[in-house]
């Protein structure tokens, strides 16, 4: 397990109100940089797909949200050649394109524009992140030619990201600013991807009932987590299970049975590259423990 993963293999959170007198139990299965792997048990499909919801909408994250486009020529001494500032496509466009760019994000460090009382709003370095571009063609666009202004550090996570092509005499030069906030706003400042769960499966197999024609069920299972062993079907894997239940539709005898457990899942996401899975995990948690405290305030004061 990675450097770090150590500290969330095992959690008990409580949440008062929604499961109340119970604990969910969380174990970190897999937590690299960009992919982690959840196994959650004693809970519920609410409870489940709420963290799932969290994981999604309310992790904050930087995302290009303003973009200053140069109007005009553009000129380049060493070359003695005047460039047109446009592009292909629409500035519009362009900008949306460079929102969608994955920007580093420190959650100690900034804070939302909006709330900054160093700046009120009109944007500093505790609020925002801006990023300059200078590009002559032909040439193609990638997010690594945004470069922070005084922080390269800050530099967009992955650099080869296309964002248009430039023509013999055309050239782009703009500047972005980049803010923090959660998918709820605009899906750029959503930190994943994939999140999903999946009931644990329960696969329960007679062995009496099993006969010659146990080959089939075996042969039915699309990713091959079934086989015969001195004359008994076992289960090789049993996560692994899709519950898609090709096996026991196959199964003429009746030996097996699929389910999936309502108190156990298989969570998994991936990260865009702005937040560490880990970082993810733990926002993720507060946020939801935020919101079952307030859900408790606010049915006491009904």
């Amino acid at each position: 397990m990675e450097e770090g993963a150590e500290e969330y293999r095992s959690l008990k959170i409580e949440l008062t109100g929604f499961q109340k007198g119970k604990k969910m139990e969380i174990e970190v299965r897999e937590l690299k940089e960009r992919k982690a792997e959840l196994l959650l048990s004693d809970t519920n499909p609410p409870m489940a797909n709420a963290l799932r919801r969290v994981l999604i909408a309310d992790v904050p994250s930087l995302a290009i949200e303003d973009v200053e486009f140069h109007l005009g020529t553009i000129g380049a001494e060493e070359e003695d050649k005047e460039y047109e500032s446009s592009a292909p496509i629409f500035d519009e466009i362009l900008a949306h394109r460079l929102g969608m760019v994955p920007i580093p994000t420190d959650l100690e460090l900034f804070e939302y524009r909006d709330e900054c009382e160093e700046c009120g709003g009109e944007g500093c370095p505790n609020c925002t992140i801006i990023y300059s571009l200078n590009k002559k063609g032909p040439c193609t666009v990638y997010s690594g030619d945004l470069i922070p202004v005084g922080e390269n550090d800050l530099k967009p996570v992955d650099d080869l990201i296309p964002l248009t092509k430039l023509d013999e005499n055309q050239a782009l030069l703009l500047y972005a600013t980049a803010e923090m906030a959660t998918a709820k706003e605009h899906t750029k400042w959503q930190p994943t991807s994939g999140v999903a769960y999946k009931y644990y499966p329960e696969i329960d197999i007679d062995q009496e009932k099993c006969d010659e024609s146990c080959q089939e069920c075996v042969e039915a299972c699309p990713i091959d987590i079934l086989e015969e062993d001195d004359g008994e079907l076992v289960v090789t894997d049993v996560e692994e299970c899709k519950l898609c239940s090709a096996c026991e539709e196959a199964c003429e005898t009746g030996a097996i049975e699929i389910n999936g457990r309502e108190d156990k899942f298989i969570l998994t996401f991936e990260s865009d590259g702005s937040l560490h899975t880990r970082e993810v995990l733990k926002k993720g948690l507060e946020v939801l423990l935020e919101k079952f405290g307030n859900a408790v305030e606010l049915s006491e004061d009904i």
